[in-house]
């Protein structure tokens, strides 16, 4: 693999044209096809064979006239008047009759009043699902809202019929401006910072792209594109920083420009291979859980990242070509080359390991404890944000009537069957009776909110009860989904850490190493958890993340979460330990091969680090509840992880374990295959066909990238190259 990376490299160093010219044209046909076949993305999730979903389908065999009611598209009116004061019911009606004239709408409810009459909905059906929805049926939900608002009511909508506002870009641009200041203080150079963003950037669009033409062929959640542009944007730098950073190291060395960058690729990027195959593996693996819309999430997410890698491979070794001797001003020194930092750290934990240890495993499981709370939900309108028309009818119809109107439940009875009086029930609609007379159909109005745990309590007590067929709505759904989602939570930790242990055992051969790793990977995931929950479900300093109401942790996050910090967590381990070990081969004591290797890698580990969460954190600025747990999640699995256990755990647990570490079985060693993850059996051949004057000889430069005078940044050297 690293001998057909190291050509790789060099053929696209030497082909730049060709090279750019390919990936410019495949960028411009993907955003061509996505704006002529992108559709709409929903927020609306289900699972097959669900409770809920059984009783959609026994609605649709008992009431065939209800069956459009069930799968199609969805809109909650709600009219005020300003002041508080009595509705202007005339408005309302006039109001209503324009909706039901509207485009696809298959029924409108008549309105529904408080006591006071000072607030009322109507429930707006359409004949299609969200996705089906026509411009001029959205158009037309406008039109009515924006009517009533010129006739003096406040009116508001919510539902899944409701286009998603569009997503604000400024987390995008505030992670690109931290990983740019980043790059620039890693690197020195306007150009070498620039070309890990550049490539980044056109990796994001073509999974943007990609995932805009996928809609035409399926249903996408809005979360999907997000969580891929996320992903996508943080490990584009990464991986190009630890190539471009390879690649100045080839140069100080004294290589031509396009064996280095053949020798950057044929060794940073043979780990970046595998870095991205353990995240694609991860989120790939995410299908294993039968739930549509998370594996779509996770292969849309994995498919970003393998554009990304296939852009590391090709695309910036072109770029590099382009760079000439600017990647590395002969006036800076080199800052990759320092390792002063990382040394002096380093040198602190192998004198006192012990309490380092016991600090980040005790600092990680206090953390950890508010983990043991986790509640799991999706999201509902009060979970939008506070400026938007959705969240400002949740909070008029749990003003108005109760917060579980928010969340109604359609139960399915044998006629005769009596709910009221049931804990947690506020009211139960008079039943409608099918055809045959042997089923019914009931509305059952919850005390609390859709996102209460009595709420959830509720729709398992109605299933015991005596008579009930089943329940279903957009609740019932959502209970399902999150306790489906739950129970894959612990079988997809299993197979991830089971996958972590192995392909450790392959580049390390060694059984401790591996345990460590994951034991270290385990226990930032953990913390991560008891961090969300803190925040977001408990609320712990909520107003200063801009949160306005606390709930579950969105249900399909824990289950992303670990196949994507699997992933970066492997990537940090291998770049970090790899080191150590082949110092350790060559004959350095143990101790002495974890400071080396910690020295050679703890810069760069950093600074992708910072840029990850920067990434990530980036994304709490925006409004959405949603994309904040998951910006907030995935920056502190990254700080946890990066930070205490690769940066304190890993080197403690190395030097307190000594040779012992490196052990491996007799039979396990003949079984495993020979994985060279960071290309040093490439490094050592090409090193002697050099010695022997074997070495390919490099092509003619063109004159524009003429070669880089590389100085160690010294007086004596900038006279020398004065002096000519």
């Amino acid at each position: 693999m690293a001998t057909l990376l190291y050509r790789l490299g060099r053929y696209s160093f030497r082909n730049r044209r060709t090279v750019l010219l390919a990936w410019l044209g495949v960028l411009v046909a993907a955003l061509a096809g996505m704006v002529l076949l992108q559709r709409p993305t929903t927020d609306s999730f289900s699972i097959p064979g669900t409770p809920a979903q059984q009783t959609i389908d026994l609605l649709a065999e008992r009431f065939p006239q209800a069956r459009a009611q069930t799968a199609g598209a969805t809109a909650r009116v709600v009219f005020a008047q300003p002041g508080g004061n009595v509705l202007d019911e005339a408005a309302v009606s006039r109001a209503v009759a324009s909706l039901k004239s509207s485009p696809q709408v298959a029924t409108v409810s008549d309105p529904a009043q408080n006591s006071a009459r000072t607030v009322a909905y109507v429930q707006v059906t359409y004949s299609v699902p969200p996705s089906g929805l026509t411009g001029a049926a959205r158009q037309g939900l406008d039109d009515v809202i924006l009517w009533a608002r010129a006739e003096g009511l406040i009116a508001e909508v919510g539902g899944d019929a409701v286009q998603a506002a569009g997503h604000a870009p400024i987390g995008e641009v505030f992670g690109v401006v931290i990983a740019a200041l980043v790059l620039l203080v890693t690197f020195g150079s306007l150009v070498a910072a620039g070309l890990p963003l550049l490539t980044a950037i056109i990796g994001v669009a073509l999974g943007f792209a990609g995932i805009g033409i996928a809609t035409r062929f399926t249903e996408l959640s809005g979360t999907t594109s997000t969580l891929a542009m996320m992903l996508g944007l943080a490990v584009a730098i990464d991986y190009a920083l630890f190539i471009v950073s390879r690649y100045r190291t080839e140069l100080r060395a004294g290589r031509e420009r396009s064996e280095a960058a053949g020798r950057a690729v044929g060794t940073a990027g043979n780990a970046v291979v595998f870095a991205g195959l353990t995240v694609v593996i991860a989120l790939s693996g995410l299908t294993v859980a039968g739930i549509p819309f998370l594996s779509q999430m996770g292969v849309a997410a994995a498919g970003t990242v393998a554009v990304a890698v296939l852009i590391a491979l090709t695309l910036l070794p072109a770029l590099l070509g382009y760079a000439g001797a600017k990647i590395t001003p002969a006036q800076v020194r080199d800052r990759t080359a320092r390792p002063a930092l990382g040394d002096t750290w380093v040198r602190v934990i192998a004198r006192h390991p012990v309490p380092a240890l016991l600090a980040a495993v005790l600092g990680l499981g206090a953390i950890a404890i508010p983990a043991t709370d986790l509640r799991l939900g999706l999201p509902t309108d009060g979970s939008a944000a506070a400026d938007t028309s959705p969240r400002r009818a949740y909070d008029q119809l749990s003003d108005g009537f109760g917060p579980g109107f928010n969340g109604p439940l359609t139960v399915v009875v044998v006629p005769g069957t009596t709910l009221e009086g049931l804990p947690g029930v506020a009211m139960v609609s008079p039943p409608a009776t099918n055809v045959a007379g042997d089923t019914s159909i009931v509305t059952v109005v919850p005390a609390t909110a859709p996102e209460d745990r009595a709420t959830e309590d509720l729709v398992h007590r109605l299933r015991d009860t005596e008579g009930v067929l089943g329940v279903t709505g957009a609740t019932a759904v959502d209970v399902d989904i999150s306790e489906k989602l739950a129970g894959a939570l612990a079988p997809y930790l299993i197979l991830v850490v089971g996958l972590a242990f192995v392909l450790l055992a392959l580049v390390f051969r060694s059984v401790l190493v591996p345990l460590t790793a994951t034991l270290g990977f385990l226990l930032s995931v953990a913390a991560t958890f008891g961090a969300l929950v803190a925040v977001f479900q408990w609320g712990w300093q909520a107003d200063r993340f801009g949160l306005l109401q606390t709930g579950p942790i969105i249900s399909f996050l824990p289950i992303l979460l670990i196949g994507i910090v699997f992933g970066l967590a492997m990537d940090y381990q291998v770049f970090l330990v790899t080191r150590m070990r082949e110092a350790f081969v060559h004959g350095a004591k143990a101790r002495d091969a974890v400071i080396s290797g910690f020295r050679h890698g703890a810069r760069v580990v950093t600074a992708a680090a910072l840029i990850m969460m920067s990434v990530f954190f980036g994304f709490m600025l925006g409004p959405e509840a949603v994309i904040k747990s998951i910006g907030f999640g995935l920056g502190m699995a990254i700080l946890f992880d990066a930070v205490v256990v690769r940066m304190i755990l890993v080197p403690a647990v190395m030097v307190l374990l000594g040779n012992a570490a490196w052990w491996l079985p007799g039979w396990l060693d003949r079984l495993l295959p020979d994985v060279d993850v960071e290309g040093g059996a490439l490094t050592r051949r090409l090193d002697r066909q050099r010695a022997s004057g074997a070495e390919p000889q490099p092509e003619p430069e063109p004159e524009l990238d003429s070669e880089p005078v590389v100085t160690d940044g010294s007086p004596s050297a900038q006279r020398e190259l004065l002096q000519g």
